[in-house]
């Protein structure tokens, strides 16, 4: 059997991005070159992974299992070339949707370590898992055994409406506010999910992102709305988008996250400097 890990990537990006040409921009390669490696896979297994239509892709029951193959292959595979690079002299960061927000510049400005160099990976381990980070900031828990966390401060959560929204004039807004639009929502590593409007209505319509760049489009151009932490609307101001405080939410956790058996240095005093940067916090785990 020759699978290549060209295929895996190229199955994984395009479960992800959710079409062939958005895998391809992902992948940096041509569209034809996506969907030849989906076809080498398919041929290798004997089996079928995707079933495509003009408008929709989606995984095949056993699809579905050689994509959970694919990711801890992939994984591992990151997790080798880290360990071959651990020399390197800098700290990475990773992040998805924003570093720490406004207390960004206050942790850069307090390390005294290797150089920190802050990197965004639009994945539930924030680069950890690719091989692209040292250390992650995460907003979501992450459950899987090989990562260690330490909770390092809690934020407050912004509605994010298009400027020319009636709710763009209110300096606050509440969450039920923005049930009658169509919620933005990434269900991969954004902090929002249905739960928010528990126990009124629900919005109606949820549109699915696949990042922040692509949730702020839809936001400005008054296709949706949508919810985030306070730290995005620091770090990501876009024309044609408002940021308004969201009363009566319950606030972000932002933790840090290592993988376990391999701490990056320093991380002892990466943790005091970043519990200190957001007021202090005792938790971790």
């Amino acid at each position: 059997m020759n699978v290549e890990l060209r295929h895996l990537r190229a199955l994984v990006a395009v479960v992800d991005a959710g079409t062939f040409t958005d895998a391809a921009a992902e992948l940096d390669v041509s569209q034809a070159a996506v969907s030849r490696s989906i076809a080498a896979l398919e041929a290798t297994l004997g089996l079928r992974v995707l079933e495509r239509s003009t408008r929709h892709v989606a995984l095949t029951a056993r699809g579905t299992q050689v994509l959970a193959t694919a990711r801890r292959i992939l994984d591992e595979v990151a997790h080798l070339q880290r360990i071959a690079e651990q020399s390197r002299s800098e700290l990475r960061v990773g992040y998805a949707w924003a570093a720490l927000g406004k207390h960004t510049r206050r942790l850069q400005r307090a390390w005294t370590g290797a150089p920190m160099v802050f990197v965004q990976s639009n994945t539930v381990t924030a680069g950890l898992s690719e091989g692209t980070a040292d250390v992650a900031v995460v907003r979501r828990a992450l459950h899987d055994p090989r990562f260690a966390t330490a909770l390092i401060g809690t934020e407050g959560r912004c509605a994010a409406v298009a400027t020319d929204n009636p709710l763009a004039r209110h300096r606050t807004v509440r969450v039920s506010d923005l049930a009658r639009y169509p919620v933005a929502i990434d269900d991969r590593t954004g902090t929002t999910t249905l739960d928010l409007w528990d126990p009124g209505p629900a919005p109606a319509t949820v549109r699915a992102t696949h990042g922040v760049d692509e949730w702020l489009t839809l936001i400005a151009a008054g296709q949706a709305v949508g919810i985030t932490s306070e730290a995005t609307a620091n770090q990501n101001p876009r024309p044609g988008v408002a940021y308004r405080t969201l009363r009566h939410a319950p606030r972000i956790q932002v933790w840090l996250a290592w993988w376990r058996d391999d701490p990056p240095a320093g991380l002892d005093e990466l943790v005091r400097l970043s519990r200190d940067a957001y007021g202090g916090t005792d938790a971790a785990s």
